[in-house]
């Protein structure tokens, strides 16, 4: 079996010829490598900080909603969707503000909201939330069926207590009382004992039975 062997020497000269031919690209491989590493952490630091900083817009922006203040709620809300449009943040903001409209019966503006909140939630969670909203709208407008159609829509167990409730109230609407006692049922069983809802939807599914035995 014939193969080549190479003293120290000769093995030397081999890795300088490989090298003078390939040296360059070694150079700009790692000084690339570094340029990304580098760039990458810049990216998370920046990141990090835009996240931050709308986290902060968004608790101002919760501050003033508490305390009624509508103009600077308007404006931390529109801040989040044009500054902020990448996040969470901005998403909680333009549905928790649609959500405002509706209880206002400015339901133009809350579809406005809401159709922005769709075309930019990324995770289930966020389509859950913008998707329960849009049925509380629709509930709002009178458009019942409507409303079913979105709460049947809605992705994964998100937000289960607030979407049966609402489920339960829909199909009143509708004149489906089983149905209905059925999701006020499944709404207080996705509550935890101390949840605050929990005692507005027992007196719902109490005034089902009421109106069960008075129409018997």
């Amino acid at each position: 079996m014939a193969f080549d062997v190479y003293d120290d020497y000769e093995q030397g000269e081999r890795v300088q010829q490989w090298l003078r031919k390939n040296g360059v690209s070694i150079a700009v491989g790692i000084a690339l490598g570094l340029v990304l590493i580098f760039g990458w952490q810049q990216w998370k630091s920046h990141r990090a900080n835009h996240e931050q900083a709308a986290a902060g817009e968004y608790s101002a922006l919760q501050a003033a909603a508490a305390i009624n203040k509508t103009t600077e709620s308007d404006v931390r809300t529109e801040t989040l969707m044009k500054e902020y449009s990448d996040t969470a943040w901005a998403v909680f903001a333009a549905s928790e503000r649609a959500q405002r409209n509706v209880l206002a019966g400015q339901f133009d503006k809350a579809a406005g909201d809401l159709d922005w909140a769709q075309a930019h939630a990324k995770d289930e969670t966020l389509k859950a939330l913008v998707s329960l909203r849009v049925a509380q709208l629709k509930y709002a407008q009178g458009k019942a069926q409507e409303a079913l159609t979105a709460l049947d829509a809605l992705p994964g167990k998100n937000f289960a207590a607030s979407a049966q409730e609402l489920r339960g109230d829909v199909l009143v609407k509708l004149g489906r009382q089983d149905d209905a006692r059925k999701a006020y049922e499944a709404a207080i069983a996705a509550m935890g004992d101390s949840a605050p809802q929990r005692g507005v939807v027992q007196t719902k599914l109490d005034d089902l039975a009421v109106a069960g035995k008075q129409g018997a």
